[in-house]
């Protein structure tokens, strides 16, 4: 790094510039640096805020008591990453019998194709992709080694097993280990059904003997699970996710144009044009304008536009109290709703929501009987 640098004076912590542009954290005080890593960790960002830094050269230039949060989580990210490799290892051991290796999805594809968005990254889950006809031999074969379903109860089942993308989670019984084993990258109840043939016919060997996904379908997946996402606590994250893989995979004009085509093949069109979209607007990636005029013709209307952009420009930011924008929990609870809209047709959707609602409450009066006895 050239020229001087900044001078810590300032208390004002800002968790979006400092993502990019991480030297920009170095003018921070003390008490700047505190509330930046408070705003980081609640984001789930603290690590790739620490590997950045470490990356420019600039760790060391942060102070001792700041820098030892960035250095701890670093430690975590990597201890994490090498379970990662282990499980994936066991996985591998379990589903050897498979006609087709299974596709590594998110973190843990990052990490075994040792891409830039792994730095940092924390994990609660290895998430695979293998074909729908293969799940029964999938869940033998898992339940072999130890990994048994985590939702015994009989509506959780058929909701995943009939309507989801996914297996109920699969839990290791000794090394607490969780599995999401996937069959398609939406519900089978979704409004938008992408053809998941087309992303098995265009994967990619990698490391362990896995596959991953082909570089725009990897970036129109990010885009995906973030924009179809119900649960948003990590979503400056996942758009962190999506602006490393974008600046990793997409360096040329060739490159943006493939990324665009699939997503008109795939039929995720609006869903691409979101994410592009938003990941420039909050966190800077250099997304070509071309590119975005081009995407553009995924765009709702001028009305709903100005109310996504409302929406997710709130709710992909620090939702930190500290420094939340106002009408974040509002924004929050509207994308839920969505995502849920987006998953579901209305009929199912009332059922499930009441069953959810009657059983949060049916919880709330359990704790309340509990804690009012003797």
């Amino acid at each position: 790094m050239s020229g001087p640098l900044p001078t810590a004076t300032d208390h004002r912590a800002d968790l979006l510039q400092a993502l990019r542009q991480p030297a920009s954290a170095l003018a921070l005080s003390l008490r700047g640096w505190e509330d930046l890593v408070r705003l980081a960790r609640h984001a789930a960002v603290l690590g790739r805020l620490a590997a950045a830094l470490e990356a420019g050269g600039l760790l060391d230039q942060v102070p001792a008591a700041p820098r030892a949060h960035l250095e701890a989580t670093l430690l975590l990210a990597r201890a994490q990453h090498a379970e990662v490799r282990r499980e994936c290892a066991y996985i591998h051991q379990a589903l050897a019998y498979l006609d087709e290796p299974p596709v590594l999805l998110k973190g843990a594809a990052y990490v075994m194709a040792g891409l830039p968005a792994a730095a940092g990254r924390l994990f609660s889950d290895i998430d695979i992709l293998v074909p729908h006809a293969q799940l029964a031999a999938v869940e033998i074969g898992l339940g072999r080694f130890g990994w048994i379903t985590t939702h015994h109860d009989a509506y959780d089942q058929r909701y995943y097993r009939e309507w989801m993308h996914e297996l109920p989670p699969l839990e290791h019984s000794v090394r607490g280990t969780v599995i999401d084993a996937h069959h398609t990258i939406l519900p089978l109840t979704a409004r938008l059904q992408p053809p998941v043939q087309r992303l098995f016919e265009q994967a990619l060997p990698v490391e362990g003997g896995f596959r991953i996904l082909a570089p725009a379908d990897m970036v129109l997946h990010s885009i995906v699970h973030l924009f179809h996402n119900e649960e948003l606590s990590h979503g400056l994250r996942d758009l962190s996710d999506i602006d490393l893989l974008l600046r990793h995979f997409s360096r040329s004009e060739t490159d943006w144009d493939a990324l665009v085509d699939r997503g008109r093949e795939l039929g995720l069109q609006r869903p691409l044009w979101y994410g592009l979209h938003s990941v420039a607007r909050i966190l800077g990636t250099p997304v070509p304008p071309q590119v975005l005029q081009r995407a553009a013709a995924g765009a709702p209307g001028r009305a709903t536009s100005a109310l996504m952009d409302a929406l997710w420009w709130r709710a992909l930011r620090s939702q930190h109290p500290m420094v939340a924008p106002a009408g974040t929990s509002v924004a929050l609870f509207l994308l839920y709703l969505r995502a849920h809209w987006l998953r579901m047709p209305p009929l199912l959707l009332a059922r499930h929501l009441s069953i959810k609602a009657w059983r949060r409450l049916r919880a709330d009066d359990n704790h309340a009987a509990g804690a009012a006895a003797p």
